[in-house]
């Protein structure tokens, strides 16, 4: 790793101002500049050997093509002080792309979607002694938020010279709020806080003001933000992106996604996933145990998964104990010969016991809601407690049929959202940040990096927003494991 004054010799190179003057005139294309890559070297040669060789396509944009700040403002073009460490071998172009659709058909013809992959660029588009950068975390918590917070502080501070980063406290209302103080990061306040769980800047929902917050932006001379946080937080983000750019402001806005449903779109998994799956397995165990130690023993998890179930069917899958499986995406019956009751029934009569996990957001349509819907800050619907719920519900069918029940109920969702992340979560966290800031230093704005097919890429912020979450399919081979592990009917009638 280059030290300071290898970044800055490299830098200094050529005269800051006149960079800048000159940006757009001369070497336009300089962030394309590449040469051949080994891969493109060995297809040449071998072509023989593969089955399948891509060839360039049209000259139309390709899908997910990446803003870049170019495209409105004048930017610099700067030899990236990463040249000091002489790996310039890792160096990516910004004509690589990563498909999304891989799998192919012999008999058809293939198709696919593509996004600019990540990586640090050859050339940079800020210079870094101008560089003042700012970094939020939104909404709700998630395991792995400091750690994305310490990442990103330390690439930009370490590998890129950056003097200047800043911390925006609780959200987007840290822009604006009078009450709340935007403070210079250093090293001493963020070497240690991927330890722990939480967010070292603090988190709040709401507090979204397009003005005020780029007002804020441009009053700072922020170059880059950083913005962490979920769907709900990205439509904020793009918001702010499309006022940046009418402003024809030199900023690159950049968004690391964050759910701990594991439901954002196009991306192979959320951080923090991991850790919440690893942390549901001490709920689902605990219930297991009571299951099994009392009479007619029941053992019931409300796990989180608003729209999604996939912390559920994780860990129902990774526990391998659990009787019945509920998430939101399908849809069971209370009553009847194949419906919940009876099927929990049935559990007990065949096991002695029965263990059922269920998401947060599951069996809605079974709940009496009042016709107004109340949301929280950020929009989202405020979901009734189907645990409670099915408490209830259960012990009162059982009751009336005068079965006798030991029924114990456990809600473990702020325990799993606040811990650390796992050594994996961790790994995951260390390189979004990463790529997160080359993106930004390249010049590319309006994206948000994440992981698609094991490779990491940029995703312009509009096209995240477009695309439907990531939802269990019914009749996918996922749900299907589900069923094969825990034995249960389809909870329907028909």
């Amino acid at each position: 790793m280059a030290d300071k004054t290898a970044i800055e010799k490299m830098l200094d190179m050529q005269e800051l101002d006149d960079r800048e003057d000159m940006a757009g005139q001369s070497h336009p294309e300089a962030n394309l500049k590449s040469s051949k890559t080994m891969r493109e070297i060995v297809v040449d040669d071998q072509k023989d050997s593969y089955s399948k060789i891509l060839v360039p396509g049209s000259d139309r944009e390709a899908y997910g093509s990446c803003p870049m700040i170019r495209d409105w403002a004048n930017v610099g073009e700067y030899p990236s002080p990463l040249q000091a460490t002489g790996n310039v071998s890792n160096f990516v172009s910004n004509h690589e792309t990563v498909l999304v659709d891989i799998v192919a058909h012999k008999e058809n013809e293939t198709v696919s979607r593509e996004f600019v992959r990540a990586g640090p660029r050859e050339f940079i588009a800020f210079h870094p002694k101008t560089v003042k950068a700012c970094i939020v975390t939104c909404g709700g918590l998630c395991p792995g938020l400091n750690t994305v917070v310490r990442e990103i502080f330390f690439t930009l501070e370490k590998r890129y010279g950056v003097e200047e980063i800043y911390g925006i406290p609780y959200g987007y209302k840290g822009f604006h709020s009078k009450k709340l103080q935007i403070r210079k990061l250093t090293k001493q306040l963020v070497d240690t806080i991927h330890y722990k769980g939480g967010t070292f800047l603090g988190s709040s929902r709401g507090g979204h003001d397009t003005q005020l917050i780029t007002d804020c932006i441009e009053k700072y001379g922020f170059r880059h933000v950083y913005i962490i946080g979920g769907d709900g937080t990205h439509r904020g983000a793009l918001k702010i992106y499309e006022e940046i750019r009418r402003r024809g402001l030199k900023v690159a806005l950049v968004g690391v996604p964050k759910t701990i449903d594991n439901d954002v779109p196009l991306i192979d998994k959320s951080f923090g996933f991991d850790t919440a799956v690893e942390e549901s397995q001490r709920a689902i165990r605990s219930a297991v145990v009571e299951a099994k130690s009392g009479i007619h023993g029941i053992g019931l998890v409300k796990l989180m998964g608003r729209h999604a179930g996939w912390i559920c069917v994780y860990g129902t899958l990774s526990n391998r104990d659990v009787d019945i499986c509920l998430v939101p995406e399908v849809p069971f019956e209370l009553e009847g010969p194949r419906g919940l009751y009876q099927t929990i029934h049935d559990c007990i009569k065949a096991k002695g016991r029965c263990v059922i996990v269920v998401a947060e957001g599951a069996g809605m349509d079974h709940m009496q809601t009042s016709k107004e819907v109340e949301r929280d800050p950020s929009g989202n619907i405020k979901l009734p407690d189907i645990g409670l719920f099915l408490k209830a519900g259960i012990n009162a069918w059982f009751s009336y049929n005068k079965i006798e029940v030991n029924l114990k109920y456990i809600d473990p969702t702020y325990m799993i959202r606040t811990v650390p992340p796992n050594g994996g979560d961790s790994l995951t966290c260390a390189i979004l940040a990463q790529n997160a800031v080359h993106g930004a230093m390249a010049g590319f704005s309006g994206f948000s990096a994440g992981l698609i097919n094991t490779h990491n890429v940029l995703i312009p912020i509009e096209t995240l927003n477009n695309t439907k979450p990531k939802t269990i399919h019914e009749g996918s081979r996922m749900w299907q494991r589900v069923l094969d592990s825990t034995g249960q009917p389809s909870l329907r009638s028909h």
